[in-house]
Protein backbone atom coordinates (compact mmCIF):
# COMPACT_ATOMS: atom_id res chain seq x y z
CA UNK A 1 0.00 0.00 0.00
CA UNK A 2 2.83 2.40 0.85
CA UNK A 3 4.57 1.55 -2.41
CA UNK A 4 1.40 2.46 -4.31
CA UNK A 5 1.36 5.82 -2.52
CA UNK A 6 4.68 6.85 -4.06
CA UNK A 7 4.38 9.34 -6.92
CA UNK A 8 5.79 8.26 -10.27
CA UNK A 9 8.33 10.47 -11.98
CA UNK A 10 6.60 13.04 -14.20
CA UNK A 11 6.66 11.85 -17.78
CA UNK A 12 6.75 15.24 -19.49
CA UNK A 13 7.94 18.70 -18.63
CA UNK A 14 5.84 20.58 -16.07
CA UNK A 15 6.83 23.88 -17.66
CA UNK A 16 4.57 23.46 -20.67
CA UNK A 17 1.28 23.67 -18.80
CA UNK A 18 2.08 26.16 -16.05
CA UNK A 19 -0.39 29.02 -15.72
CA UNK A 20 1.47 32.27 -15.16
CA UNK A 21 -1.68 34.36 -14.89
CA UNK A 22 -4.44 34.07 -12.34
CA UNK A 23 -7.91 33.29 -13.78
CA UNK A 24 -9.26 36.68 -12.69
CA UNK A 25 -6.30 38.49 -14.30
CA UNK A 26 -6.79 36.55 -17.54
CA UNK A 27 -10.47 37.50 -17.57
CA UNK A 28 -9.61 41.16 -16.96
CA UNK A 29 -7.12 41.16 -19.83
CA UNK A 30 -9.63 39.55 -22.19
CA UNK A 31 -12.37 42.08 -21.39
CA UNK A 32 -10.36 45.28 -21.02
CA UNK A 33 -8.39 44.72 -24.23
CA UNK A 34 -10.89 42.76 -26.30
CA UNK A 35 -14.01 44.86 -25.67
CA UNK A 36 -12.77 48.17 -27.17
CA UNK A 37 -11.16 46.34 -30.09
CA UNK A 38 -14.40 44.49 -30.82
CA UNK A 39 -16.55 47.64 -30.65
CA UNK A 40 -14.10 49.66 -32.74
CA UNK A 41 -14.08 46.97 -35.41
CA UNK A 42 -17.87 47.13 -35.55
CA UNK A 43 -17.78 50.93 -35.80
CA UNK A 44 -15.23 50.87 -38.62
CA UNK A 45 -17.14 48.15 -40.45
CA UNK A 46 -20.34 50.17 -40.33
CA UNK A 47 -18.53 53.32 -41.41
CA UNK A 48 -17.04 51.64 -44.47
CA UNK A 49 -20.30 49.97 -45.42
CA UNK A 50 -22.56 52.97 -44.92
CA UNK A 51 -20.31 55.68 -46.29
CA UNK A 52 -20.57 59.23 -44.96
CA UNK A 53 -20.87 59.81 -41.22
CA UNK A 54 -22.62 63.14 -41.68
CA UNK A 55 -25.68 64.50 -43.44
CA UNK A 56 -25.94 68.25 -44.14
CA UNK A 57 -29.07 70.07 -45.32
CA UNK A 58 -27.73 72.05 -48.27
CA UNK A 59 -29.84 74.74 -49.99
CA UNK A 60 -32.21 73.46 -52.69
CA UNK A 61 -30.35 75.29 -55.43
CA UNK A 62 -27.19 73.29 -54.78
CA UNK A 63 -26.24 70.60 -57.26
CA UNK A 64 -25.33 67.05 -56.21
CA UNK A 65 -21.62 67.79 -56.36
CA UNK A 66 -22.08 70.94 -54.27
CA UNK A 67 -24.03 69.00 -51.66
CA UNK A 68 -21.32 66.33 -51.53
CA UNK A 69 -18.74 69.08 -51.08
CA UNK A 70 -20.73 70.53 -48.17
CA UNK A 71 -20.86 67.15 -46.45
CA UNK A 72 -17.13 66.63 -46.91
CA UNK A 73 -16.17 70.13 -45.79
CA UNK A 74 -18.36 70.02 -42.67
CA UNK A 75 -17.04 66.57 -41.71
CA UNK A 76 -13.46 67.77 -42.12
CA UNK A 77 -14.00 70.87 -39.98
CA UNK A 78 -16.56 69.44 -37.51
CA UNK A 79 -17.01 72.80 -35.78
CA UNK A 80 -20.34 73.96 -34.37
CA UNK A 81 -21.19 77.67 -34.84
CA UNK A 82 -23.79 79.01 -32.45
CA UNK A 83 -24.75 81.82 -30.11
CA UNK A 84 -24.28 82.07 -26.37
CA UNK A 85 -26.89 83.38 -23.91
CA UNK A 86 -25.89 86.98 -24.65
CA UNK A 87 -26.17 86.56 -28.41
CA UNK A 88 -22.46 86.47 -29.17
CA UNK A 89 -21.14 84.06 -31.80
CA UNK A 90 -19.27 81.09 -30.36
CA UNK A 91 -17.65 78.03 -31.88
CA UNK A 92 -17.33 74.54 -30.44
CA UNK A 93 -15.11 71.83 -31.83
CA UNK A 94 -16.64 68.36 -32.20
CA UNK A 95 -13.41 66.71 -33.24
CA UNK A 96 -13.59 64.27 -30.35
CA UNK A 97 -16.39 62.50 -32.23
CA UNK A 98 -14.16 62.07 -35.22
CA UNK A 99 -11.28 60.56 -33.28
CA UNK A 100 -13.48 58.57 -30.89
CA UNK A 101 -12.91 55.17 -32.61
CA UNK A 102 -9.16 55.79 -32.66
CA UNK A 103 -9.19 56.79 -28.99
CA UNK A 104 -10.66 53.37 -28.18
CA UNK A 105 -7.71 51.80 -29.97
CA UNK A 106 -5.43 53.80 -27.68
CA UNK A 107 -7.46 52.56 -24.70
CA UNK A 108 -6.94 48.93 -25.81
CA UNK A 109 -3.16 49.50 -26.10
CA UNK A 110 -3.05 51.07 -22.62
CA UNK A 111 -4.98 48.16 -21.13
CA UNK A 112 -2.44 45.77 -22.62
CA UNK A 113 0.54 47.53 -21.01
CA UNK A 114 0.03 46.03 -17.49
CA UNK A 115 -0.01 42.56 -19.03
CA UNK A 116 3.28 43.27 -20.85
CA UNK A 117 4.78 44.54 -17.59
CA UNK A 118 3.86 41.32 -15.81
CA UNK A 119 4.94 39.09 -18.69
CA UNK A 120 8.44 40.50 -19.09
CA UNK A 121 9.22 41.68 -15.55
CA UNK A 122 7.73 38.94 -13.36
CA UNK A 123 6.88 35.85 -15.42
CA UNK A 124 10.47 34.47 -15.81
CA UNK A 125 11.15 34.53 -12.05
CA UNK A 126 7.68 33.24 -11.20
CA UNK A 127 8.07 30.39 -13.69
CA UNK A 128 11.31 29.24 -12.05
CA UNK A 129 9.84 29.50 -8.55
CA UNK A 130 6.77 27.46 -9.41
CA UNK A 131 8.76 24.72 -11.11
CA UNK A 132 11.11 24.37 -8.16
CA UNK A 133 8.45 24.48 -5.44
CA UNK A 134 6.08 22.05 -7.20
CA UNK A 135 8.93 19.64 -7.77
CA UNK A 136 10.14 19.88 -4.16
CA UNK A 137 6.65 19.46 -2.68
CA UNK A 138 6.16 16.25 -4.64
CA UNK A 139 9.62 15.04 -3.62
CA UNK A 140 8.87 15.86 0.01
CA UNK A 141 5.75 13.74 -0.22
CA UNK A 142 7.78 10.83 -1.62
CA UNK A 143 10.41 11.25 1.10
CA UNK A 144 7.70 11.07 3.74
CA UNK A 145 6.27 7.88 2.23
CA UNK A 146 9.73 6.30 2.14
CA UNK A 147 10.25 7.41 5.73
CA UNK A 148 7.05 5.63 6.79
CA UNK A 149 8.18 2.55 4.86
CA UNK A 150 11.45 2.56 6.76
CA UNK A 151 9.72 3.10 10.10
CA UNK A 152 7.36 0.26 9.33
CA UNK A 153 10.24 -2.11 8.62
CA UNK A 154 12.05 -1.08 11.80
CA UNK A 155 8.85 -1.46 13.83
CA UNK A 156 8.22 -4.94 12.50
CA UNK A 157 11.79 -6.00 13.28
CA UNK A 158 11.81 -4.50 16.77
CA UNK A 159 11.09 -6.37 19.97
CA UNK A 160 11.01 -3.28 22.27
CA UNK A 161 7.89 -1.17 21.62
CA UNK A 162 8.66 1.60 24.11
CA UNK A 163 12.19 2.07 22.81
CA UNK A 164 10.88 2.62 19.28
CA UNK A 165 8.62 5.50 20.33
CA UNK A 166 11.31 7.03 22.50
CA UNK A 167 13.64 7.18 19.50
CA UNK A 168 10.81 8.49 17.33
CA UNK A 169 10.06 11.37 19.71
CA UNK A 170 13.77 12.17 20.03
CA UNK A 171 14.07 12.30 16.23
CA UNK A 172 11.19 14.77 16.10
CA UNK A 173 12.71 16.98 18.79
CA UNK A 174 16.09 16.99 17.06
CA UNK A 175 14.38 17.98 13.77
CA UNK A 176 15.52 14.99 11.75
CA UNK A 177 12.34 15.13 9.71
CA UNK A 178 12.83 18.58 8.22
CA UNK A 179 13.38 19.37 4.55
CA UNK A 180 15.64 22.44 4.91
CA UNK A 181 16.06 23.26 1.22
CA UNK A 182 12.35 23.81 0.53
CA UNK A 183 11.72 25.41 3.91
CA UNK A 184 14.57 27.89 3.56
CA UNK A 185 13.59 28.66 0.00
CA UNK A 186 10.03 29.53 1.05
CA UNK A 187 11.34 31.56 3.98
CA UNK A 188 13.62 33.45 1.59
CA UNK A 189 10.65 34.20 -0.66
CA UNK A 190 8.80 35.57 2.35
CA UNK A 191 11.52 38.22 2.70
CA UNK A 192 11.46 39.12 -1.03
CA UNK A 193 9.10 41.71 -2.50
CA UNK A 194 9.87 41.94 -6.23
CA UNK A 195 6.94 39.81 -7.43
CA UNK A 196 4.43 41.43 -5.11
CA UNK A 197 5.63 44.90 -6.14
CA UNK A 198 5.15 44.12 -9.84
CA UNK A 199 1.75 42.51 -9.19
CA UNK A 200 0.52 45.53 -7.23
CA UNK A 201 1.96 47.88 -9.85
CA UNK A 202 0.15 45.92 -12.56
CA UNK A 203 -3.19 46.23 -10.79
CA UNK A 204 -2.55 49.87 -9.93
CA UNK A 205 -1.80 50.74 -13.58
CA UNK A 206 -4.90 48.85 -14.70
CA UNK A 207 -6.99 50.70 -12.12
CA UNK A 208 -5.62 54.08 -13.25
CA UNK A 209 -6.29 53.29 -16.92
CA UNK A 210 -9.83 52.12 -16.15
CA UNK A 211 -10.58 55.26 -14.15
CA UNK A 212 -9.02 57.52 -16.81
CA UNK A 213 -11.08 55.87 -19.56
CA UNK A 214 -14.28 56.30 -17.57
CA UNK A 215 -13.50 59.97 -16.92
CA UNK A 216 -12.75 60.48 -20.62
CA UNK A 217 -16.10 58.95 -21.60
CA UNK A 218 -17.91 61.08 -19.00
CA UNK A 219 -16.24 64.18 -20.47
CA UNK A 220 -17.40 63.22 -23.95
CA UNK A 221 -20.98 62.71 -22.80
CA UNK A 222 -21.15 65.96 -20.90
CA UNK A 223 -19.62 68.09 -23.64
CA UNK A 224 -20.23 66.42 -27.00
CA UNK A 225 -22.39 63.31 -26.90
CA UNK A 226 -25.59 65.27 -26.40
CA UNK A 227 -25.17 67.27 -29.60
CA UNK A 228 -25.95 65.23 -32.67
CA UNK A 229 -26.86 68.36 -34.70
CA UNK A 230 -24.65 71.38 -35.35
CA UNK A 231 -24.35 74.41 -37.61
CA UNK A 232 -21.53 74.29 -40.11
CA UNK A 233 -19.94 77.20 -41.96
CA UNK A 234 -18.31 76.71 -45.37
CA UNK A 235 -17.81 80.38 -46.17
CA UNK A 236 -14.04 80.18 -46.09
CA UNK A 237 -11.34 80.75 -48.67
CA UNK A 238 -12.69 81.28 -52.19
CA UNK A 239 -16.31 80.78 -51.03
CA UNK A 240 -16.18 83.57 -48.46
CA UNK A 241 -17.41 86.24 -50.90
CA UNK A 242 -20.08 84.09 -52.59
CA UNK A 243 -23.48 85.68 -51.88
CA UNK A 244 -25.57 82.57 -52.70
CA UNK A 245 -23.92 80.48 -49.95
CA UNK A 246 -25.72 80.74 -46.58
CA UNK A 247 -23.57 81.63 -43.55
CA UNK A 248 -24.54 78.48 -41.65
CA UNK A 249 -25.69 75.06 -42.86
CA UNK A 250 -27.41 72.65 -40.43
CA UNK A 251 -25.87 69.18 -40.26
CA UNK A 252 -26.62 65.94 -38.43
CA UNK A 253 -24.30 63.15 -37.37
CA UNK A 254 -25.62 59.89 -38.82
CA UNK A 255 -24.00 57.40 -36.42
CA UNK A 256 -24.20 59.55 -33.31
CA UNK A 257 -26.39 57.02 -31.44
CA UNK A 258 -23.93 54.21 -32.23
CA UNK A 259 -21.07 56.19 -30.72
CA UNK A 260 -23.22 56.80 -27.63
CA UNK A 261 -23.99 53.10 -27.31
CA UNK A 262 -20.32 52.13 -27.68
CA UNK A 263 -19.19 54.64 -25.07
CA UNK A 264 -21.89 53.59 -22.60
CA UNK A 265 -21.00 49.92 -23.07
CA UNK A 266 -17.28 50.47 -22.53
CA UNK A 267 -17.78 52.84 -19.60
CA UNK A 268 -20.36 50.65 -17.86
CA UNK A 269 -18.30 47.46 -18.11
CA UNK A 270 -15.10 49.23 -17.06
CA UNK A 271 -16.85 50.60 -13.96
CA UNK A 272 -17.93 47.06 -13.05
CA UNK A 273 -14.34 45.83 -13.49
CA UNK A 274 -12.86 48.33 -11.04
CA UNK A 275 -14.00 46.31 -7.94
CA UNK A 276 -12.50 43.16 -9.53
CA UNK A 277 -9.10 44.88 -9.86
CA UNK A 278 -9.30 46.09 -6.26
CA UNK A 279 -10.21 42.58 -5.09
CA UNK A 280 -7.21 41.11 -6.93
CA UNK A 281 -4.88 43.51 -5.13
CA UNK A 282 -6.54 42.90 -1.74
CA UNK A 283 -5.92 39.14 -2.05
CA UNK A 284 -2.37 39.87 -0.93
CA UNK A 285 -3.57 41.24 2.42
CA UNK A 286 -4.17 37.77 3.85
CA UNK A 287 -2.35 34.47 3.72
CA UNK A 288 -3.63 31.64 1.56
CA UNK A 289 -2.90 28.82 4.02
CA UNK A 290 -5.33 26.34 2.53
CA UNK A 291 -2.83 24.77 0.17
CA UNK A 292 0.16 24.32 2.47
CA UNK A 293 -2.06 23.33 5.41
CA UNK A 294 -2.61 20.01 3.64
CA UNK A 295 1.16 19.48 3.59
CA UNK A 296 1.34 19.89 7.38
CA UNK A 297 0.64 16.17 7.52
CA UNK A 298 4.23 15.75 6.33
CA UNK A 299 7.08 16.11 8.83
CA UNK A 300 8.03 19.66 9.87
CA UNK A 301 5.62 21.45 7.57
CA UNK A 302 3.92 22.97 10.62
CA UNK A 303 6.90 25.32 10.73
CA UNK A 304 5.70 26.95 7.52
CA UNK A 305 2.35 27.99 8.96
CA UNK A 306 4.02 29.44 12.05
CA UNK A 307 6.29 31.55 9.87
CA UNK A 308 3.28 33.00 8.02
CA UNK A 309 2.40 35.26 10.94
CA UNK A 310 4.27 38.23 9.45
CA UNK A 311 2.97 40.71 6.89
CA UNK A 312 1.45 38.77 3.97
CA UNK A 313 2.50 41.34 1.35
CA UNK A 314 5.52 39.44 0.02
CA UNK A 315 6.55 37.16 -2.81
CA UNK A 316 5.62 33.97 -0.96
CA UNK A 317 1.96 34.98 -0.86
CA UNK A 318 1.99 35.68 -4.60
CA UNK A 319 3.57 32.27 -5.23
CA UNK A 320 0.87 30.60 -3.11
CA UNK A 321 -1.82 32.23 -5.26
CA UNK A 322 -0.21 30.86 -8.40
CA UNK A 323 0.32 27.45 -6.81
CA UNK A 324 -3.43 27.40 -6.25
CA UNK A 325 -3.96 28.21 -9.94
CA UNK A 326 -1.57 25.36 -10.91
CA UNK A 327 -2.93 22.82 -8.44
CA UNK A 328 -3.38 20.25 -11.22
CA UNK A 329 0.42 20.15 -11.63
CA UNK A 330 0.89 19.38 -7.94
CA UNK A 331 0.28 15.62 -7.97
CA UNK A 332 0.89 15.09 -4.27
CA UNK A 333 -1.78 17.61 -3.28
CA UNK A 334 -4.69 15.48 -4.46
CA UNK A 335 -3.46 12.47 -2.49
CA UNK A 336 -2.80 14.40 0.69
CA UNK A 337 -6.11 16.21 0.30
CA UNK A 338 -7.88 12.86 0.08
CA UNK A 339 -6.17 11.69 3.28
CA UNK A 340 -7.12 14.96 4.97
CA UNK A 341 -10.75 14.53 3.91
CA UNK A 342 -10.77 10.98 5.28
CA UNK A 343 -9.37 12.23 8.59
CA UNK A 344 -12.11 14.84 8.83
CA UNK A 345 -14.83 12.33 7.93
CA UNK A 346 -13.59 9.63 10.32
CA UNK A 347 -15.13 9.61 13.79
CA UNK A 348 -12.00 8.22 15.43
CA UNK A 349 -9.24 10.29 13.82
CA UNK A 350 -6.57 8.02 15.26
CA UNK A 351 -7.60 5.40 12.71
CA UNK A 352 -5.91 7.55 10.07
CA UNK A 353 -2.63 9.03 11.24
CA UNK A 354 0.42 10.64 9.69
CA UNK A 355 4.02 10.94 10.78
CA UNK A 356 3.54 14.58 11.77
CA UNK A 357 0.76 14.14 14.30
CA UNK A 358 2.07 11.57 16.73
CA UNK A 359 1.73 7.85 17.16
CA UNK A 360 -0.36 5.58 15.03
CA UNK A 361 -2.05 2.99 17.22
CA UNK A 362 -1.18 0.15 14.91
CA UNK A 363 2.55 0.92 14.90
CA UNK A 364 4.80 -0.80 17.40
CA UNK A 365 8.16 0.24 18.86
CA UNK A 366 11.44 0.24 16.99
CA UNK A 367 15.14 0.07 17.56
CA UNK A 368 17.42 2.46 19.46
CA UNK A 369 18.94 3.90 16.29
CA UNK A 370 15.62 5.13 14.84
CA UNK A 371 16.72 8.76 14.79
CA UNK A 372 19.81 8.10 12.73
CA UNK A 373 18.00 5.66 10.44
CA UNK A 374 15.26 8.21 9.76
CA UNK A 375 17.80 10.85 8.91
CA UNK A 376 19.67 8.48 6.62
CA UNK A 377 16.47 7.48 4.84
CA UNK A 378 15.63 11.13 4.19
CA UNK A 379 19.08 11.78 2.83
CA UNK A 380 18.98 8.81 0.50
CA UNK A 381 15.50 9.75 -0.76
Amino acid sequence: MLSDALLPDPGGSRAKGLRLELPSDRLLKFITVGLPLFLVSLAFAQEFSAGSQISCFSPTNFTGKQSAYVDMACWDSLVHHGLDTEGHAVTKSLWALKVFPYSLLVVAVLMYLPYLLWRYAATPALHSDLLFIIDELDKSYNRSVRLVQHMRKVQQASAEPERFWEEYERARQERYFEFPLLERYLTCKQRAHSLVFIYILRNLLLLVFLAATCLYLVFLHLNIFFQDEFNCSIKTGLLQAEPHIPPLIPCKLVFFSIFQLISLSVGGIYVLLIPVVIYNALQLCQWDKGLLSVYEMLPAFDLLSRKMLTCPVNDLNVILLFLRANISKLTSFSRLNAVSALREATTNKEDIDTVSNGRAPEMKPGVEAMGKASRDSLGSA
